[in-house]
């Protein structure tokens, strides 16, 4: 299968973004600000009501049906509930890296969407290194785990956050090599460069043009989950371990603080399947090779009008909540794994599958 991969026709990353388009610098700078903190608040909260209801149904549950049209302020109702409990800190706690450590992983899910292209000019940045930089942020959260699961001085809580980093220096590697292999495949590391070259990617000697997930699908499954495994997602949720470890690294948080970890789990999700589709699904791509209705030119990436762009965001949105989706029904369908077992899966088999992934694209790439 992978002997079948061809070289993606060279584009031109699409640099400018929608909200360049404005005079001045004061007021994109505001816009790209407003559309990032609009997408990491509202996007969490749907998939978290995803979550919601595709546990209820697959458990047999009625889950929350109360709060809001079939539930759908059950997350709104939880956030206000976070804010107005107590914010309690263990006397025996370091007071400033315990206050601080869930900001510190907060933010860096945040940075992630800077960089997201969610449709057609529909992105903050356009960075070269892109794909780099997205990676790089979301390695930093769990810093925040680990500094809370230290501060807490709580034996628990510590080795929930130990657990964690392990987990994290384990599935880092098969993560990245196989994002690498994407990159090596469409000849950029720009994310908006990613998506153009799936829009004339063809698979060799047929002239059928497809996303990277069909010559690639290996390396989307060793990314999907080894990006579960980086966010801490059942059956990876070692570090929470909540048979064993109580609630693990959140063990002595309360209000505020939790929800700010709970926050980063959700846009972790979203953070992680919007790279997915943007890797692997031809990003805002409704079929591969075929324009948007609306736009004109490059496959359907750019010159397009307000009702092109809308569809576009529209198809990216709908491809993340597929994907998490997935992520749901791995949480209800499998049970936790032992740490071990965690740390074989990764060493023995992802490992050695993303490796040769890479050799396989690299030597189709220069041969073909």
């Amino acid at each position: 299968m992978m002997a079948s991969l061809t070289h993606a026709t060279t584009t031109v990353a699409q640099t400018v973004s929608l909200f360049d388009g404005f005079d001045g610098f004061v007021l994109p700078v505001i816009l790209k600000l407003v559309f990032v903190l609009a997408a990491f608040f509202v996007l969490p909260l749907v998939g978290g009501y995803l979550e919601h209801k595709v546990m209820g149904r697959m458990q047999h549950r009625r889950g929350p049906v109360e709060a809001g049209p079939f539930g759908s302020l059950q997350l709104v109702a939880d956030g206000i509930k976070f804010i107005q409990k107590e914010d309690l800190i263990p006397s025996a706690a370091d007071r400033w890296v315990f206050a601080i450590a869930p900001g510190v992983a907060l933010v860096p899910a945040m940075l992630v969407f800077l960089v997201i292209p969610f449709g057609p000019g529909v992105f903050a940045l356009d960075f070269e290194l892109g794909l780099f930089y997205a990676l790089a942020a979301i390695s930093v959260s769990v810093l925040g785990v680990l500094m809370g699961g230290w501060a807490s001085a709580n034996k628990f809580s510590l080795i929930g956050g130990l657990r964690a980093g392990a987990q994290l220096v384990a599935y880092e590697l098969p993560l990245i090599i196989a994002a690498i292999t994407v990159a090596v495949q469409a000849g950029t590391l720009s994310l908006v460069g990613i998506v153009e070259s799936q829009a004339t990617f063809q698979l060799f000697g047929t002239g059928i043009n497809v996303w990277f997930v069909f010559p690639q699908i290996v390396g989307f499954a060793i990314f999907f989950v080894a990006a579960m495994a980086e966010l801490s997602r059942p059956p990876f949720d070692m570090p929470i371990g909540d048979s064993e470890l109580v609630f693990g690294y959140m063990t002595e948080y309360t209000g505020i603080k939790y929800a700010m970890y709970m926050l980063t789990e959700y846009a972790g999700m979203i953070s992680m399947s919007a790279l997915m589709v943007v890797l692997y699904l031809g990003g805002w791509q409704l079929l591969p090779g075929v324009p948007l209705p609306g736009c004109e030119a490059g496959g359907g990436l750019f010159d397009c009008s307000p009702t092109g762009i809308a569809l576009g965001v529209a198809i990216t949105i709908a491809k993340i909540m597929a994907l998490v989706f997935l992520m749901v029904w791995a949480r209800v369908a499998y049970p936790r794994l032992r740490e071990d077992q965690l740390q074989r899966v990764c060493w023995l088999v992802l490992v050695p599958l993303s490796l040769a992934n890479l050799a396989v694209v690299t030597i189709a790439k220069v041969v073909f």
